[in-house]
């Protein structure tokens, strides 16, 4: 007969309470003060990977891609001090972007705290704005109770980041061993019966209606209930900053995206709005293009906010209607609608969808080399395929011409950081193998988290990385020309031989200059499967999509 042991270490009941919440891998930079939790996760591969990154903030990066792509928290683990602030990049996209993460931060002995001791960080107050909650786990017995508590936490609401520190000595105490804990799960809380009345008679009221979706938290449920709603309301849906993934891009009530750089089409639609239904967006400075699209307090339009967290509504925006819910029990509840005002809204609906086709077909961009890339991709890439990017101007032409069909398909900061690509790749490619993956980068974006190629072939994981290649930081340079002309300082970037610097990795690695190279490329890439870059030249007088220097 098989007995369990009546004591546990801390560390060892630490990585059994990942794995009892369904966390399949962690990952992070190995560090002393966390040496126990390392040992602890020696021979559980089949239970949970940890992946061995070469940057904390890298590191961060991919447990927020992966907290995106599964609904649950990404998990990081970073060494105290200069672990911990290395990690806080990632830690700042998590809580920007409302995606679930937990990071577990190693701290001196419990002995020696308070003291500045080697590394020593009060981690309450570095992590205190960017963070959902931050504390350390001083008695090893309550380890449960806080690991439990982290889980909920950054799942509940509005989804975000939790950091816990783990004292390196507490990692060695040897506890009662608890029950094993229950499965966390998102709690889902749905719109009252007055509200949704009140929102179904301004629907009846409305003559030019719109819908924005956007914000973390979305479940596959939600999305398809959203198209639902949509559909049968006949009803225009726009999403906010880099959410095009919420809706299929195909679908003939899509029209677009509210960012950086919205179009005058979008522009012209929100002025002309009556009632605005925000399903999920905070509404913050990128998605209202500095606060302007909406007039705060009081917007000069009719605002339906839906958030999940009540404290968010009204921060900025007063709304008419404000209904604290999760995106997927709101959706599911007024996708069962009948249709209010039957063919009211549909003309409109279908003139909008018009002027987004027109928008984003790269013959709106005559003559400008990157729009056929992009509309490539989107040509060749399957529905699933996840497109990663970071931050650089290089993201307006992917954004604009690439078609996102499924979700998940997209992974991109709306904190706007640059280097979120290669690490979201990899985060993806762990999580999700069996799907393509590519990771889309600026040059200046991909060198901030180069060094997370050694992750990439270290695991033997498959994705493409393609850099855009202006030898500059385009976007800065672009606000440098627009504020002072002719006087450029330090925008421009000397960059190594990219192809050479993946195959010192083991990569496959060519240039392609031309939309017909870049094709036989990225099919040669797919064919072949592994670790592939292809660097892509781009003229550095575009500024942004057909807008050139001159």
């Amino acid at each position: 007969m098989t007995r369990t042991h009546p004591t546990i270490r801390a560390a060892d009941l630490l990585v059994d309470q990942l794995v009892a919440q369904g966390t399949t891998a962690a990952f992070g930079v190995p560090g002393e003060s966390y040496l126990p939790v390392l040992d602890a996760f020696y021979g559980r591969e089949s239970d949970i990977r940890f992946v061995t990154c070469r940057q904390e903030g890298g590191a961060a990066m991919m447990a927020d891609a992966y907290g995106k792509l599964t609904g649950r928290p990404g998990i990081c683990f970073a060494t105290r001090g200069p672990g911990a602030t290395n990690a806080s990049a990632g830690v700042h996209v998590a809580f920007q972007d409302s995606t679930p993460m937990i990071l577990f931060l190693g701290q001196v002995a419990r002995d020696m705290l308070d003291r500045e001791a080697f590394q020593e960080i009060d981690y309450r107050r570095m992590f205190g704005q960017m963070a959902k909650w931050v504390a350390q786990i001083d008695d090893a017995s309550r380890l449960q109770e806080y690991v439990s508590r982290a889980f909920r936490t950054a799942m509940s609401g509005r989804p975000g980041p939790v950091v816990l520190a783990l004292p390196e000595d507490m990692l060695y105490d040897e506890i009662p061993r608890p029950k094993p804990p229950a499965r966390v799960e998102t709690p889902r809380f749905g719109p009252g019966h007055a509200a949704l009345n009140a929102i179904r008679d301004r629907i009846a009221q409305a003559k030019s209606p719109l819908v924005m979706a956007g914000g973390g938290g979305w479940t596959s449920k939600g999305i398809a209930a959203l198209q639902t709603f949509a559909e049968t309301q006949g009803l225009p849906v726009s999403v906010s900053l880099r959410c095009q993934g919420l809706m299929d891009n195909r679908h003939p009530n899509y029209i677009g995206h509210y960012g950086v750089g919205t179009p005058p089409y979008l522009k012209d639609i929100m002025a002309e709005t009556d009632l605005f239904i925000a399903i999920g967006p905070r509404l913050g400075e990128m998605t209202t293009a500095g606060y302007s699209l909406l007039s705060p307090p009081v917007p000069n339009l009719s605002l339906i906010h839906v958030f999940p967290e009540p404290e968010e509504l009204g921060r900025v925006f007063e709304p008419e209607i404000a209904v604290a819910a999760d995106t997927e029990s709101f959706c599911e509840a007024v996708a069962d609608w009948e249709p209010i005002t039957p063919g009211t809204f549909t003309d409109r609906t279908t003139e909008l969808r018009k002027q987004y086709e027109t928008f984003s077909d790269p013959a709106s961009v005559s003559g400008d080399p990157l729009a056929p890339l992009f509309a490539h991709l989107a040509g060749v890439l399957p529905e699933n395929a996840i497109v990663c990017n970071g931050a650089g101007n290089y993201a307006a032409w992917l954004h604009r011409f690439y078609c996102y069909r499924a979700p998940g398909s997209q992974l991109a900061p709306t904190s706007g950081s640059m280097g979120y690509g290669l690490p979201a790749a990899i985060g993806a490619a762990i999580c999700e193998p069996d799907r393509e993956i590519f990771a889309i980068a600026g040059d200046g974006c991909f060198m901030m988290t180069c060094q997370e190629m050694a992750t990439a072939a270290h695991h033997g994981l498959n994705l493409t990385v393609i850099i855009i290649n202006n030898a500059r930081y385009g976007t800065i340079r672009a606000h440098q020309e627009r504020e002072y002309p002719d006087r450029v300082s330090g925008t421009a970037l000397t960059n190594p031989d990219f192809c050479d610097f993946a195959r010192s990795f083991g990569a496959h690695a060519e240039r392609a200059g031309d939309i017909d190279r870049f094709a036989a490329v990225l099919a040669a890439a797919r064919e072949r499967g592994g670790l592939n870059l292809i660097e892509v030249p781009a003229d550095p007088t575009y500024l942004a999509p057909g807008k050139r220097l001159e």
